[in-house]
Order: C-alpha cells, then sequence, then structure tokens
C-alpha cells in the first residue's frame, strides 16, 4: 500500500541562514555529571569528521553537530528557517569558495543541521550563505489523519521503508527509548529543536544498548506524546531521529528530534539496524 500524502498541497518556498561560527561563553567550561568543568567542541560551525551514520557516543566533544550548522542572523528569518525547514530538504551554497554544491537537512538543534559532500565541506567558510528549498510543513498521511508529523519532507516519508499492516503503521527503528531517560527539551513544543535523552547512567545506556546509537537514526519512544509538546501519554508512540552527540551534562545526550507522533495505538515499529537516514536519503552507506 502506498502512503497517501497532501504534499500536492503544500507550499514550497526558499529560506536562508550562513553557517555559523562556535562561540563558547567565558571562562568556557561546562560542568560534567560529577562536577567537573570541562571545554569541550560541537556545536555550530563546520564539523569536519562527525556525519549523520557516524556514532552519537564516543566523541570528545559535547552535543557534536554533525556536517555544518547554519543560523540566519533576523530573529524573525531564524524562525523561520526551524519551523518551515524538514529533514531530507535540499540545501544549495549560495555563495563563497563551494558555491553551487547541494547537500540535504539532517537536522534541527540550536542550528539547522545539513550534510554536504566532503569536497564541498572543505571549501565552506564561516558566514557563506546556504539556500534551503523548504518542503514539508503541513504534511499530512491522508490514511492516517491521526497522525502528527513534525520536520518531515515528502522525501524523508517516502524514502523510509513504511507499510500498513492490519490498518497501522508499521515503521523501522534501530531500538526503543524508554520515556524516562528522556530529558531536556521535554519544555519545547515539538515543532521547535530536539529533545535530550538523559546518558549519565552510563551502565542503563550500555544495558539498553543506546550506546551503540548512531547519528540519523530511527528511534521509538513508546508512550511519548509529542503532538503539541513532548509528555507521558499510556499508548502514545513516537517516532523519532537522532541529530545530535552525547553530552556530558546533567539531564542531556544525544538529541532527538520528533518525526511522527500519534496518542492512539496507530504506529507499529520493527527494529532494523539499518534504520538511518544516511540510508534512507541516500547520503552515505551505513551498514
Amino acid at each position: 500500500m502506498t502512503l497517501r500524502t497532501n504534499e500536492a498541497q503544500l507550499v514550497e518556498m526558499a529560506v536562508m541562514g550562513n553557517v555559523s561560527q562556535p562561540s563558547l561563553r567565558y571562562p568556557g567550561y561546562t560542568l560534567d555529571t560529577n562536577g567537573v568543568g570541562r571545554v569541550l567542541p560541537g556545536m555550530s560551525g563546520v564539523v569536519y569528521n562527525a556525519r549523520v551514520g557516524d556514532p552519537a557516543f564516543g566523541w570528545s566533544g559535547d552535543h557534536v553537530e554533525p556536517g555544518v550548522s547554519i543560523a540566519n542572523p533576523d530573529s524573525g528569518g531564524e524562525y523561520a528557517l526551524h519551523y518551515l525547514t524538514c529533514i531530507g530538504n535540499r540545501a544549495d551554497i549560495t555563495s563563497g569558495l563551494a558555491k553551487g554544491a547541494e547537500g540535504i537537512v539532517t537536522g534541527e538543534h540550536a542550528r539547522l543541521l545539513v550534510d554536504f559532500p566532503a569536497e564541498a565541506n572543505d571549501l565552506l567558510c564561516v558566514g557563506d550563505a546556504i539556500q534551503i528549498t523548504a518542503y514539508g510543513r503541513g504534511l499530512q498521511l491522508l490514511d492516517f489523519p491521526q497522525i502528527e508529523l513534525k520536520k518531515c519532507s515528502p522525501k524523508l516519508i517516502h524514502g523510509i521503508p513504511m507499510e500498513v499492516v492490519n490498518g497501522k503503521l508499521r515503521v523501522p527503528v534501530t531500538m526503543e527509548l524508554p520515556p524516562r531517560i528522556m530529558g531536556s527539551g521535554a519544555e519545547l513544543n515539538s515543532e521547535y529543536v530536539d529533545q535530550d535523552l538523559m546518558s549519565g547512567d552510563r551502565a542503563l545506556m550500555a544495558e539498553l544498548g543506546i550506546d551503540q546509537m548512531r547519528l540519523g537514526d530511527l528511534v521509538v519512544i513508546p508512550d511519548a506524546d509529542h503532538r503539541w509538546g513532548r509528555g507521558y501519554r499510556k499508548g502514545a508512540v513516537t517516532i523519532a531521529l537522532c541529530i545530535h552527540g552525547d553530552s556530558v551534562m546533567t539531564g542531556h545526550g544525544p538529541g532527538i528530534l520528533t518525526l511522527m507522533t500519534s496518542a492512539e495505538p496507530c504506529i507499529e515499529w520493527y527494529i532494523d539496524p539499518a534504520a538511518n537516514i544516511a540510508n534512507y536519503l541516500n547520503i552515505r552507506e551505513v551498514l
């Protein structure tokens, strides 16, 4: 069964941002879960050696954002960049040495996250302009009106090998995340930015296999209702995306971006180690 959507009615438009400069607040220290001050890289700028498909754990960094992070200097433009851009949207470099190269949106954190080929990354400079073809805001699954889609482009929805079984949508994921480990970001609406899982209990991370998570993995959070926020509801289901790396901070960890959610039990899932957008969006071969 082909998933029917309203994509023909969606508005497709341009939004833009610039490659952002990493910034630190003086004196630069972040307290880890043991109260030790650490100075670590991770957020903003151009990251050369972490891409979608790479591990979310193990970096000597904090909230590592894979690929290129972009922002708009105007506050209204910045919100438009966040709210209108969807995972899988095309991104074009419009200035600088890498002008003309094409990439793809892979996440939303404090900045929008974009993956470009390595040869384009090597030529990018802080401040270079990136234009995104925003397409997906308002997307609906016509046969599942009870499922809310968040940050999903038609390209992403059609790229994930989902199927309808016994009237339910069956989605591949790499792992389950217990709602009790979901932390920072619960206070934000689910249209904007991500929610971190809490990774401070390293023994639990290993026991559940969460320490094997990769950037770009699809995951499921049972009993999580992310329709109008992020909260607990028995029987609800949320499918989400790992968009940034682990954190040393208490209450933080890899970032989990909401993709689809329902308060009704109409989403099922199965475990597939290859359930990563690097595979589904043809970014690179993973597994």
